[in-house]
């Protein structure tokens, strides 16, 4: 079986130059002794994935070493014969208008590193205050923004085969556990109570609408175990833009996982 590069032809020069290969093989990981390879992207159980990876790898010892892996991004980057002689190969995707208010609640409200980074992207014209998530989506419309940082950029851009023999999607976890455990050995270590950019723990507020609000308030919701449903950071208006904005990760979550767990199909 030939694995296919997604965008390996896109250029006829050396493929060391080829920019976007190059990114989605930085995010291709090797499972060492499974002939593995796991293409991660941020915000899609990035952190329980490259913990449990670490762990399979021999570099960790438990979970409580889970910080070494943000100083490890590309430790396990593959080499391009490692991709393709690759015997099992996977990745997690996510409902991409959930990933998009988990980037903005993670990020930008928790006044992140990458926060500062957004504001840079507008050449620091703009305030932190001036961030709602309704300005946040509609920056999205240019790709210089769009594509300026990992944690909302395309999924797409981070798989670096044109298929994958198992396409997981966040929104069924319990799926990703049972199957890594059949087809390689190995057990998922959850860190998502370790961290501090999930969801999980949280209480969920479903009777407003947080499309406005301004990041402030929103950081005291977060301060108080709460945040807003994803589906309440939306209006009308917004959904079509990020369709528009994410339109080739939209038809991948629908051609590969079951659309009933897309949250505007």
């Amino acid at each position: 079986m030939i694995r296919f590069f997604r965008y390996s032809n896109e250029s006829y020069n050396n493929l060391n130059q080829n920019s976007k290969h190059k990114f989605a093989q930085s995010h291709a990981l090797n499972i060492f002794g499974k002939e593995a390879i796991y293409s991660f992207i941020p915000k899609n159980a990035c952190s329980t994935l490259r913990t449990t990876i670490a762990y399979a790898n021999g570099c960790i010892r438990d979970k409580s070493d889970f910080n070494w892996i943000h100083k490890n991004n590309h430790t396990f980057s593959a080499t391009l014969s490692e991709l393709a002689r690759a015997k099992y190969t996977f990745t997690i995707l996510r409902c991409p208008f959930a990933r998009l208010v988990s980037a903005y609640l993670d990020k930008i409200v928790s006044r992140d590193t990458v926060a500062w980074n957004y504001i840079d992207l507008h050449n620091r014209k703009i305030d932190i205050e001036d961030i709602t998530f309704d300005f946040f989506v509609r920056s999205m419309s240019k790709p210089n923004i769009r594509d300026g940082d990992i944690h909302w950029r395309p999924q797409i851009d981070f798989l670096v085969y044109e298929e994958y023999d198992d396409y997981f999607c966040l929104e069924n976890f319990s799926k990703v556990e049972t199957v890594l455990r059949d087809r390689i050995g190995i057990d998922i270590i959850d860190v998502r109570p370790l961290t501090s950019h999930t969801s999980y723990g949280f209480n969920l507020i479903d009777d407003n609408d947080f499309s406005n609000i301004k990041p402030f308030e929103l950081l005291k919701y977060k301060l108080n175990r709460a945040l807003p449903h994803p589906k309440n950071m939306y209006n009308d208006e917004l959904i079509e833009l990020t369709k528009k904005a994410y339109s080739d990760d939209i038809s991948l979550y629908q051609s590969k996982i079951d659309r009933k767990t897309l949250m505007y199909s």
